[in-house]
């Protein structure tokens, strides 16, 4: 399955901006059809075809949900517990793209 290569170019460049030491434990892996960044083994935020899959702590699963352009993934036809999707629209600028994957950080750093 194809992902939107523009996307995870955006995602790695945004990468950078996190210190040194927290960017030497991020790393990508080929999952769910797409590409996921994974925090110290921990899944962070992915690229599915072209929507940005976040993972996010329960406890802000609720609010999160209520943002437009999210919904919750359900790649296997079933939400998936601590996993939204946000589309396009979500992400157009790069300060949106950095608050989901720092959503996605807070998430790996909590289950670390």
């Amino acid at each position: 399955m194809a992902f939107d290569q523009e996307l995870a170019k955006r995602i790695r460049a945004a990468l950078q901006s996190f210190p040194l030491e927290e960017q030497e434990h991020f790393n990508e892996k080929k999952m769910f059809g797409g590409l996921a960044y994974l925090y110290k083994g921990k899944m962070t935020v992915g690229v599915v075809k072209t929507d940005l899959m976040v993972r996010v702590i329960s406890t802000k699963m609720n609010n999160v949900l209520q943002l437009d352009h999210v919904r919750p993934m359900d790649f296997t036809k079933r939400p998936m517990k601590e996993f939204v999707y946000v589309s396009e629209k979500g992400m157009i600028s790069e300060e949106q793209l950095q608050h989901w994957i720092e959503l996605g950080l807070e998430h790996a750093k909590n289950k670390l």
